[in-house]
């Protein structure tokens, strides 16, 4: 402070006040950068904070999608496959057949749904109390030229980023097998979105 005073003695009165003036303004310009380099600071916290919360919710998202559609393809095929041990699946009318009819307890004819059913008066059911369903679309029995599969409903996102009925065809001629196997298709982090159905076996007596 002295030196300063010492370097201003042989100022003005006017030219100390001008200088005095850039001091403060100078001072003033600081303090506003270290402002502005705050909130900019404070802003990218923020935005990276956002970011990771986005990111994390997504990936949980998908990592739910998976364990959801994997598990319920499997109890759709165990639950199948004992449809057929009691009753005898002959056949299913349609090559896209929706999934909504587990929940039925009793019904007089061989048809249930789109299922056509040898021993009819040995159902079993109700084999669930609500139909599943992913997205609010129902499971599929689709035909193929190598057999029955299980796979989700058209219009399904799959944790890929693929939407069945839009990138992946399931018609007559579509290869499931090797769809799941397929990590473009129906295979995301070594689950698969589909399982075969073995309508071969022999009915229990």
């Amino acid at each position: 402070m002295f030196l300063v005073m010492n370097e201003t003695l042989h100022l003005s009165p006017q030219e100390r006040y001008d200088l005095y003036t850039k001091k403060v303004k100078n001072m003033g310009e600081t303090m506003r950068n270290k402002k502005l380099f705050l909130g900019l600071g404070i802003g990218v916290g923020i935005a990276v904070i956002i970011f990771t919360v986005i990111f994390s919710f997504m990936y949980r998202s998908k990592s739910l999608t998976t364990e959801v559609i994997s598990d319920d393809v499997q109890k759709l095929v165990t639950i199948f496959d004992d449809i057929n041990k009691q009753c005898g699946i002959i056949s299913f009318d349609y090559q896209q057949n929706p999934i909504n009819f587990l929940n039925v307890g009793t019904f007089k004819s061989s048809e249930l749904g789109p299922m056509n059913l040898k021993y009819a008066d040995k159902w079993q059911g109700p084999y669930v109390d609500d139909n599943p369903s992913v997205q609010g679309k129902e499971y599929m029995v689709v035909r193929t030229k190598k057999g029955y599969f299980i796979t989700p409903g058209n219009g399904v996102k799959l944790p890929n980023g693929k939407v069945i009925g839009e990138g992946i065809i399931l018609n007559e001629d579509a290869d499931i097998e090797a769809m799941m196997r397929n990590p473009n298709k129906l295979l995301f982090k070594n689950k698969a979105f589909a399982a075969p159905l073995n309508l071969s076996k022999k009915v229990s007596d």
